[in-house]
């Protein structure tokens, strides 16, 4: 799980080099709850990648999201274009599972955008059949662990890591999915 701070970052999620994004963004409100605006794009061309709805549900699951209005770019891509971004902006050279890359508005800018979400496919399926996921849960995971990167959080230390981790299995125990961390270890 990769979190990109300060780093230039793919325009829409990788709407760049003219292309122009396929994908409309959709709204999901329930009354006294947030809003999100959520833009998704699957150039990965997997079967079995979630559809909007189901990421706007469990992103509406986070705190901090059940309360005010945002927007969150989500793109999924193949193993080659995960490669591509992880080495582009992390300088690492392999496909990674999620990346999160925050938007940081102008002095002044009053913007909901909380940023970009690139979520590779493969990597997400076999992460899941290795750690023996449902792979529904496994992306669920991925998607509030990269948003929660986008709203702050961060794992650098272990305080750090260790509360991040608190946040996230109590907000998936929520949606019925079991610890994420529980098979990892």
């Amino acid at each position: 799980m990769a979190h990109s701070r300060g780093a230039r970052r793919p325009a829409r999620a990788g709407a760049g080099r003219g292309e122009a994004p396929q994908a409309r963004p959709a709204r999901t409100a329930a009354a006294g709850r947030g809003q999100l605006h959520l833009w998704l794009r699957n150039q990965a061309g997997r079967a079995g990648v979630p559809l909007r709805p189901t990421f706007q549900r469990w992103l509406l699951a986070i705190p901090a999201l059940s309360r005010r209005r945002a927007e969150v770019n989500i793109l999924i891509v193949d193993a080659h274009a995960a490669r591509r971004y992880n080495r582009e902006f992390r300088g690492r050279d392999y496909a990674t599972n999620v990346l999160s890359f925050p938007y940081e508005p102008l002095p002044g800018e009053a913007s909901r955008l909380l940023g970009d979400l690139v979520i590779c496919a493969p990597v997400v399926a076999r992460e899941a059949r290795e750690q023996g996921k449902r792979p529904r849960d496994h992306w669920a995971h991925l998607a509030i662990h990269g948003v929660l990167h986008l709203l702050g959080h961060d794992h650098e230390d272990a305080a750090q890591a260790e509360a991040m981790e608190a946040l996230e299995r109590r907000i998936l125990a929520g949606l019925g999915i079991a610890d994420p961390y529980r098979t990892a270890r």
